[in-house]
């Protein structure tokens, strides 16, 4: 039997900054064509090598004149000198200025010699001389309209400093100073490799049976680091195997700055990954105490620091974001990022006693005052959507055991871009909302099942409650819009357990695969249940539950049911035989608090075209 490796003292989320800090993983600066160096960093100082502008030259269309020729001049008494020759950009001046002549110029020429001033167009006009000269409306001063040479920048002044992010303003002035190379920091690069024997690439087929998932920190992370200022190197995920994670991961180290790694750091006897730093490099950190992310290490191997994240996504990426991101980006030259947080109203109580900093997601909403309410939208580690429905996270201290509806946190977003949803919606899971939600800008949508939709509003978080079934609100709102939709039986194609309706789910041998008790539906079908005299007890399958609308359809299609609780439109989506049972009312609810609310206008707005979203959904009709 494998030893299980016990987790070492865990170091604090300071600890852990520290020990990542310390990590050296910037790389050599290198130079790079000036077309290719949008967005890198300057690694050394950049002084200018000529003047620029490096002549004098004409900052208008007008006329060269010394200014002295030009005193007393004014729109009722103008000076008239006479025209010489002309001076176009980007040619060497044939003319000279003598007193009491004048060059015409365009702007950007060279000065020529003897001038010292120019004087606009707009105040000049031919004279009436018969010579062709020019009458000058107003005086100039020795340097007016010219730019003189050096005046942008002189040679052998700084130009730019070292750190600079370089921008198109900054590519500008390179060019003005006839850089074609730049001296930038280098991009660390960045090795992602992904373990576990359950992992597979998306775009390959799954296997759910013998517990296979996507790979999905392969690509999060890597786009992660892409996003921090380094260069993300994917490496084929590897297994749980010591030998080939050993071979990956030195592979890896030979080739990058840092590696990162996903899954396989935990104290399980299976997870190998720590013995891998311990025994073949340097393991200078094994645990956090944080929450998302307790399994942490950080080492080194070969000439590459080491970080190992946990498995789970949402882990994974919080622990990147929190103690790598910063790390590369200073490696990078970078900038850290920019911060903003909000406060808010916490909407819902949230009990917590492990003893770790917690790093909680949650989700944002204006309420019908305009106020901020935080709610936690944590899944747990497992689920990837946690931080997608997530805005930012609320960082709870180790000592605090719970905290309480409407008390005030602080929100860091993910982004300063981050804004609340222009509409919260939370209830049924239903097709033909998901379809109105198209027309919404930034809407979200919780499925969570009518029920949880209901104490939901009732706690004064949503916008709108989406809700089926029998049961009613216990709180105000307004409708918006209500449709049916047909609900019964899935069954195989051909139906070949000739199930014909609920009374066969009992007395047929039928396995049975039913929706979880808060959505609507199952309401419905309860109640259907009870008016046909059909004990739930007695059919097989009853307390087997799945979530969302169309999953007892994809399990009867899988083959690991024979029939299940769903819709019409979820059957011919599948190809998937249906014994109809009834219709149901869905209702799109307002709360009342929010009818001003734009989003909530929006989203009436999408409601009112009914007919057309309903047109191509079997079994739904607007009520």
């Amino acid at each position: 039997m494998t030893d299980r490796k016990e987790f070492r003292d865990l170091a604090s989320p300071e600890e852990a900054h520290e020990i990542v800090a310390s990590l050296d993983i910037a790389p050599k600066p290198e130079t790079v064509p000036i077309d290719d160096c949008r967005g890198r960093v300057l690694a050394e100082r950049v002084d200018a090598g000529i003047d620029v502008p490096g002549f004098d030259r004409a900052s208008m269309d007008g006329y060269a004149v010394r200014a002295a020729d030009t005193v007393g001049a004014s729109e009722r008494d103008p000076v008239v000198l006479p025209r010489v020759g002309t001076v176009h950009a980007g040619v060497e001046p044939d003319v000279s200025v003598e007193a009491g002549e004048c060059v015409e110029i365009s702007t950007g020429a060279v000065l020529p010699d003897g001038a010292d001033a120019v004087v606009p167009v707009e105040r000049t006009r031919e004279a009436d001389d018969g010579n062709g000269g020019i009458a000058f409306e107003t005086a100039v001063a020795p340097g007016d309209s010219v730019m003189a040479a050096g005046a942008d920048v002189a040679a052998g002044e700084r130009a730019l400093g070292p750190g600079t992010r370089i921008t198109p303003r900054e590519i500008g002035l390179l060019s003005a100073l006839g850089v074609a190379e730049v001296p930038v920091r280098g991009t660390p690069t960045v090795g992602v490799v992904s373990t576990g024997d359950e992992l597979v690439r998306p775009g390959e087929p799954l296997d759910h049976r013998a517990g296979e998932i996507h790979d999905v920190n392969s690509y999060t992370i890597a786009a992660a680091v892409e996003e921090a200022g380094g260069e993300a190197v994917l490496y084929p995920h590897a297994g749980d195997d010591y030998d080939e994670l050993e071979r990956q991961l030195r592979t890896a180290a030979d080739d990058c700055d840092l590696v990162l790694s996903s899954g396989s750091t935990s104290a399980s006897a299976v997870d190998v990954v720590y013995r891998v730093i311990e025994e073949r490099g340097d393991l200078l950190l094994h645990g956090v105490s944080i929450k998302p992310g307790k399994p942490m290490l950080v080492g080194r191997l070969g000439g590459a620091a080491y970080v190992g994240l946990p498995g789970y996504p949402v882990s994974a990426l919080t622990i990147f974001r929190t103690f790598v991101a910063p790390a590369i980006r200073e490696a990078a030259g970078r900038p850290e990022s920019e911060r903003a947080t909000v406060t808010g109203r916490l909407a819902d109580g949230e009990r917590y006693g492990q003893g770790r900093t917690r790093l909680m997601p949650v989700g944002l909403v204006a309420d019908g005052a305009g106020e901020t309410l935080v709610y936690p939208v944590d899944k747990g580690s497992g689920a990837t959507t946690s931080l997608v429905d997530a805005d930012g996270v609320v960082e709870v201290d180790a000592d605090t055991d719970y905290l309480a509806a409407g008390e005030r946190v602080t929100v860091e977003l993910f982004s300063p871009d981050v804004r609340p949803p222009a509409v919260l919606c939370v209830g049924e899971d239903d097709p033909l909302f998901a379809r109105a939600l198209d027309g919404v800008r930034e809407p979200r949508y919780l499925a969570t099942g009518t029920r949880t939709g209901f104490r939901r509003l009732r706690d004064g978080l949503p916008d709108v409650v989406v809700a089926s079934g029998p049961d009613e609100p216990d709180a105000a709102t307004a409708e918006l819009a209500a449709w049916t939709r047909e609900w019964g039986l899935v069954v195989p194609a051909g139906n070949p357990a000739d199930v014909s309706g609920l009374v066969d789910l009992a007395d047929a041998d039928v396995d049975f695969v039913n929706r979880t008790t808060a959505s609507g539906l199952r309401a419905t079908f309860d109640a259907a249940l009870d008016e046909a005299g059909v004990d739930p007890a007695a059919i097989r399958g009853y307390e087997r539950t799945v979530r969302a609308h169309e999953s007892p359809a994809r399990t009867v299609a899988r083959g690991d049911a024979d029939a299940g609780l769903a819709l019409r439109a979820s059957a011919a989506k599948l190809d998937l035989g249906f014994v109809s049972v009834g219709a149901e009312r869905v209702r799109a609810l307002a709360n009342p608090d929010r009818a001003d609310k734009a989003g909530v206008g929006a989203l009436g707005d999408a409601l009112t075209g009914l007919s057309g979203l309903v047109a191509d959904l079997p079994g739904y009709e607007d009520a």
